[in-house]
């Protein structure tokens, strides 16, 4: 153990081990998906902090952890960003320097019952701080949230229908804290023990009490997944695998038809032939047909990325517009200063604009579906005001197909299972070139993943569900929770040091180690 602790006097080395420590949870998304590994991933990161010889130091090992932990979830953006995401790492990762000096605050040193009892509730409610802040679209929106690696385990799907992604998320830290303690602090291992045995308790008891969505009907709902086309950058080539694919389909009673994003690259108002096409194959199929357009609108000036709805006489009159675009994929931030990004990797040539709010489409035989569009299924307040608004189906169309090979797919695959669970409503994953998923309103993946490999169209029996689960009802009421716990922490905070003004100092955390009899010098 000294040496270790030896080890880690040089700040550049502590520097390193922190950003590792912070690579450790994504283990828990696909594609490795060792889920179980997120309520352990963040004990060594913890322990760092915690023996950190000063606040400083503290809330180094939370930067560099938080850019650890960036640069691992996000590695596979690398080709695109190119240098860039280290920039960007750099400065998202401060978001989690206040987090260690939290830790250090609460678990340097021998802690106290009482305040390792408090790191159990600051901890988390600290880490959901970050998440909320960094869910911002403008910053990346909240891709890599620590409770969406639980997206495969039933009981935190029937835990996120209650308190969504941000309860997963609360309590695996809370877990990865409690662990800590048991490791590291003997005398605080009764709070840590009962901090387990509560959690289990919690969640023993949403498992009872949470409603389950009970199926009152069903519908089949077709995915047409093109996959890598010859001339992938031809939209015209892509457009004739999709009608290819989806020709087949008359015949099997389909209700809808999903396209993936970009399926269509023309606007369809400028482009006649390809809207008779697009209602030849409704009227074949027997189904209205869910594309999505990339390109420059005729009607108003800039390219969007919109969902529209075909039917047998044409369109529908239904179309969405994208809200929230990807930060350089789809538009860059301050281009007058960022316009650079374009010369070193593979960013925005020119922004796409905006929509306005969000749709739920009437289709055929009485179905209602709400669109997403890539990005957007990664935001729970999305799904959740489309479910609210009388959404039977999400219907989120993406295209990974820069990411080919990569992580990215299946862990953009694996967002759907979160807001299906969250919102008690089946959710279609309709991609280009996979990984296209359905899921159940309970969350569970129904039929097969169609992996990148896959160039097909595949019907899925998709059962539907009305109630409303307490995700829908109460919205984010973890977040608000953590938001007060950390409110009452700032006033505790203030209270002390205006007693400590009038009193004079005392130590907080652990006293300063020494290095071979003297004094350690503070890391940097």
């Amino acid at each position: 153990m000294r040496t270790i602790d030896h080890w880690l006097t040089s700040p550049w080395r502590r520097s390193a081990a922190a950003a590792l420590a912070g690579a450790l949870p994504v283990l828990a998304f696909p594609a490795p998906s060792l889920w179980w590994c997120a309520y352990v991933a963040l004990v060594p990161w913890i322990l760092l902090a915690r023996s950190a010889p000063t606040g400083r130091r503290a809330v180094y090992d939370g930067w560099w952890g938080g850019i650890g932990f960036l640069m691992a979830v996000h590695h596979w953006l690398l080709p695109s960003l190119h240098v860039f995401i280290f920039l960007i790492a750099a400065l998202l990762g401060l978001l989690w320097a206040p987090w260690g000096w939290l830790v250090r605050r609460f678990l340097g040193g021998v802690p106290s019952p009482g305040r390792a009892a408090a790191a159990l509730l600051v901890l988390p409610s600290a880490w959901l701080a970050v998440e909320l802040v960094r869910s911002w679209q403008g910053l990346g929106g909240p891709w890599g949230m620590l409770g969406a690696s639980q997206w495969q385990v039933d009981p935190a799907l029937r835990l996120a229908s209650v308190g969504g992604v941000w309860l997963l998320s609360f309590l695996v830290v809370a877990v990865n804290v409690a662990v800590a303690l048991l490791l590291a602090v003997r005398a605080s291992r009764v709070p840590a023990v009962a901090s387990l045995a509560a959690t289990a308790v919690a969640a023993s008891a949403a498992w009872v009490w949470a409603p389950r969505p009970e199926a009152d009907g069903r519908v089949r709902i077709a995915v047409v997944q093109p996959g890598i086309v010859a001339g992938q950058d031809s939209p015209g080539r892509r457009f004739d695998r999709e009608e290819q694919l989806t020709r087949p389909l008359a015949g099997r009673n389909v209700d809808l038809v999903v396209w993936g994003e970009s399926g269509v690259g023309f606007d369809l108002d400028d482009r006649p032939d390809l809207a008779r096409r697009l209602a030849a194959l409704s009227r074949e199929t027997g189904a209205d047909v869910l594309v999505n357009v990339d390109a420059r609108r005729s009607d108003r000036p800039g390219i969007y990325k919109s969902s529209v709805l075909i039917g047998p006489h044409g369109r529908t009159g239904d179309r969405y517009d994208k809200m929230r675009l990807v930060p350089f994929g789809e538009y860059i931030p301050a281009r007058s200063l960022l316009g650079w990004a374009t010369s070193v990797g593979r960013a925005a040539g020119e922004d796409r604009h905006r929509g306005a709010a969000q749709t739920v489409m009437n289709v055929g035989h009485g179905l209602r579906v709400g669109p997403l569009i890539c990005f957007e299924t990664a935001f729970p307040d999305m799904s959740r005001r489309l479910a609210g608004n009388g959404a039977d189906v999400l219907l989120g169309q993406s295209s990974t197909s820069s990411f080919q090979g990569s992580w990215a797919p299946e862990q953009h695959a694996s967002l759907a299972a979160l807001r299906a669970a969250e919102t008690g409503r089946p959710m279609v994953h309709s991609t280009l070139t996979g990984v296209s998923a359905v899921y159940g309103p309970d969350g569970r993946r129904l039929g097969p993943w169609l992996g990148t490999d896959a160039s097909t169209a595949h019907v899925y029996d998709v059962p539907l569900a009305h109630g409303v689960t307490p995700y829908v009802r109460y919205g984010d009421w973890p977040v608000h929770g953590a938001l007060l716990v950390l409110a009452a922490l700032c006033v505790t905070e203030g209270v002390r040091a205006l007693r400590l003004r009038r009193s004079g100092p005392e130590p907080i955390g652990p006293p300063a180690r020494t290095v071979h009899g003297s004094p350690a010098r503070p890391s940097r």
